[in-house]
């Protein structure tokens, strides 16, 4: 994982094509060990959720090239390694397993993390979801605090949606405009010889939180399909 540290980092340093180019050969070498890992990743989450069982490597990562047509920031490449490991693939829309690594942080964040959850729901996805909460708010909380991480905060109401109701402490979760939580992380994570084996660990404690989210995406796909 040295490796790929040091070169996420060294290209959050020098986000340019002319030094992308003369670096290829470690752009290369570095991906290769993360698909590795994210292969590893995939099989061990499988192990545990069925519903990933057929995932493909390519179903679960991303290109390192940015689309900068539309954005203020035209540095022509991501510099974070990423993986999201989801039943159906990345485009199915149901929540899953998300691994981010970014040495010296940027736009998404303040360096590596681990999330799990589903996030930019369409409108009537985010109502099914509301509607799941509105039923087992309980439930919910009991699995966000197995699973060890936190649930994010940045996306949320300021008010509790009209039509929804339930007890005053379950309102922050009808707040909510996605339902996602995160675990930062620091390098020393994958400096780890068995960081692969923990965050394994780390994504099955957030599989019963998954599980309720995804509960309430296969409804709206059934009821909207």
């Amino acid at each position: 994982m040295r490796d790929i540290l040091s070169f996420l980092a060294d290209l959050h340093d020098n986000n340019n094509r002319e030094w992308f180019q003369a670096n290829k050969q470690r752009y290369k070498e570095a991906l290769a060990k993360h698909n590795a890992n994210v292969e590893q990743l995939i099989a061990g989450i499988a192990s545990f959720d069925s519903s990933i069982e057929g995932v493909t490597l390519a179903q679960s990562t991303y290109r390192i090239y940015r689309d900068t047509r539309f954005s203020a920031d035209k540095t022509p490449y991501k510099d974070f390694f990423s993986a999201f490991i989801v039943r159906g693939g990345k485009r199915s829309g149901f929540g899953g397993y998300y691994l981010h690594i970014s040495p010296k942080g940027n736009t998404w964040g303040e360096g590596s993390f681990l999330a799990a959850g589903n996030v930019c729901p369409e409108p009537y996805v985010l109502r099914s979801m509301r509607e799941e909460i509105e039923d087992n708010a309980a439930e919910m909380v009991e699995n966000i605090k197995h699973s060890g991480f936190i649930l994010d905060e940045s996306n949320s109401l300021k008010r509790t949606p009209k039509g929804f109701s339930v007890a005053p402490e379950y309102e922050y979760l009808l707040r909510k405009k996605e339902l996602c939580l995160t675990r930062p992380l620091t390098s020393e994570w994958f400096l780890d010889d068995c960081w692969i084996e923990r965050t394994i660990e780390a994504f099955r404690r957030c599989k019963p939180f998954l599980d309720q989210v995804n509960r309430a995406i296969e409804y709206a796909y059934e009821e909207y399909p």
